[in-house]
């Protein structure tokens, strides 16, 4: 690809307004390196809303008006529903826009590889974006992991409880979204809320040869099915073993600013252990890092541990790597290629009873 970043604030169009657009906006807001220009959404209400934060940027009912007003646009922020992403980055890319993406990236493999080729035909970057790599509880784990300061890394647990109490709230439409995507196979805690958790997998310890899972049903009304309870099982390439439990406790309050989810990590080492006690909500009144080691339980208080800071720091990270083209883009299109490869893996492995699948052997 041969992408030349730019010398001037980069000319961002929002291409979807719903409940998403609060977080990923905190990275444009009061930002020199971009410079909004449009607003796209088919509802005029969210488009009206919307317009109060950028009074100067036009606004469309569709991507296609945008294209055809002639407006100069650089990059999209992309926060379509899951379902219209494969078409709806497609068409973007094929605008001549680069692409930032909101997980997941899409349903299957066919679609990714369609994204993929879109993006290299139309010489353009596709990024699809992770906001967990950019919390900072989880940065420093990673941090930790890697120095040696727990001794080698002997395996690790991610646990994950939905509940069904608390939280801001969700538009409707969101839920029938996600109800649809049940439907089709592809749940809210293993496909979509699960996205965050193997990307942070695949980003601590590397490329994974085997996956084994369990994907439970629990059937809360007509057509709402969720994939929980769930028990997931890999080995990673370099020998490292992961453990991720999902439970759903429906009855339950979880105090959050944003979704009901209680998340931990927890990676152990020869020496000790590293342990990240929150990250959507705030179930646990913990410090939200400690760190065990000879007999001795530290912890970090002034981390910055509101999650919507992640959403920030992805796009203000994306926003500065268009001025520049260095580092990782954390996700490529083609890494996020081995996030839906094992999520894939996952839904393999259950429907054969557990068995052992390699996600590179998916096609």
């Amino acid at each position: 690809m041969s992408f030349e970043p730019y010398d001037r604030p980069v000319r961002a169009a929002f291409v979807g307004l719903g409940r998403i657009y609060d977080l990923n906006v905190r990275a444009y807001l009061d930002n020199p390196d971009v410079e909004v220009v449009a607003l796209v959404d088919p509802s005029e209400q969210r488009r009206e809303q919307r317009q109060r934060d950028w009074p100067d940027a036009a606004t469309f009912a569709s991507a296609a008006d945008l294209a055809a007003s002639g407006l100069e646009v650089d990059a999209v922020e992309a926060l379509l529903p899951i379902p219209l992403h494969a078409d709806g980055v497609v068409e973007l890319l094929g605008h001549g826009w680069h692409v930032n993406l909101q997980k997941p990236m899409c349903n299957d493999l066919p679609d990714a590889r369609r994204m993929l080729d879109a993006a290299r035909t139309n010489d353009r970057v596709l990024r699809v974006m992770e906001n967990y790599l950019f919390y900072e509880p989880l940065l420093r784990l990673r941090e930790i992991a890697r120095s040696g300061e727990i001794g080698e890394v002997a395996g690790y647990t991610m646990k994950m409880v939905g509940t069904g109490r608390g939280g801001w709230e969700v538009p409707a439409s969101s839920f029938e979204v996600q109800f649809e995507q049940m439907r089709n196979g592809r749940g809210i805690f293993v496909f979509d809320d699960g996205w965050h958790k193997l990307s942070t997998a695949l980003w601590l310890f590397g490329p994974i040869r085997e996956v084994r899972a369990w994907v439970g049903t629990t059937t809360l009304g007509p057509g709402v099915d969720l994939d929980a309870p769930t028990t997931i099982v890999w080995e990673h390439d370099n020998g490292v073993r992961g453990v991720w439990d999902i439970t759903l406790a429906p009855d339950m309050y979880l105090r959050s600013d944003y979704y009901t989810n209680d998340e931990r990590w927890e990676v152990t080492g020869r020496n000790g252990f590293a342990r990240v006690n929150r990250c959507t909500g705030r179930g646990i009144q913990q410090p939200s890092l400690e760190v065990y080691r000879d007999g001795e339980l530290r912890a970090s208080h002034a981390l910055d541990d509101d999650w919507a800071s992640s959403f920030r720091d992805s796009g203000r990270h994306w926003l500065r790597w268009l001025h520049t083209g260095e580092g990782p883009l954390w996700w490529s299109a083609d890494e996020a290629l081995e996030v839906l490869r094992f999520a894939l893996a996952i839904y393999r492995s259950s429907a054969d009873g557990g068995r052992g699948v390699d996600p590179s052997t998916l096609d």
